[in-house]
């Protein structure tokens, strides 16, 4: 799918991606981010969709070789599309939700899980949308949303709704 950057117009070629969120009650599992895109963030797991994969079959996979956990569900939840100002990739963002898991979290090469209790996420040392849609996925609602970024810090402008079905 190519659509054309809301800031420029040039048209964007769109990159799709999986984020699971695992969540247990008054808690949710996060991982530190240790090399690549958003390194030194913390951030949910996930990764790109390759080829003849499905987006859930993805998700489960990236989950599994970041965190070592396995998953009976996933609940779809959200999808966020970021534009990044200047990049001609639309990343195209199928967030999902574990409340139930297997395993016992583990430290990846790329990734370092650690538990933090709800009221005490720490969103300053996340990607800027997180604290916008987090509330939405903490309380098991869905959304839509899209995100222009300048640079990985600022985002110029975002449009954020809940909606029934995905």
């Amino acid at each position: 799918p190519v659509r054309a950057s809301s800031q420029t117009g040039q048209m964007l070629s769109s990159k799709l991606l999986t984020l699971v969120m695992v969540v247990q009650p008054g808690r949710v599992l996060l991982g530190m981010k240790k090399r690549g895109f958003g390194a030194g963030r913390w951030n949910g797991f996930g990764g790109k969709v390759q080829s003849g994969e499905s987006i859930e079959d993805a998700a489960r996979r990236e989950l599994m070789e970041e965190s070592g956990l396995t998953v009976d569900t996933l609940e779809k939840v959200g999808n966020i599309k970021f534009e990044f100002v200047g990049d001609t990739e639309l990343l195209d963002v199928h967030i999902f939700r574990a409340d139930s898991y297997n395993g016992e979290p583990t430290e990846s090469e790329e990734m370092k899980p650690q538990w933090f209790e709800c009221h005490q996420i720490p969103f300053s040392q996340m990607w800027p949308d997180d604290i916008l849609w987090f509330p939405l996925m903490l309380q098991k609602k869905k959304f839509l949303g899209y995100f222009t970024f300048q640079g990985h810090d600022v985002i110029l402008s975002h449009t954020l709704e809940e909606v029934k079905e995905l």
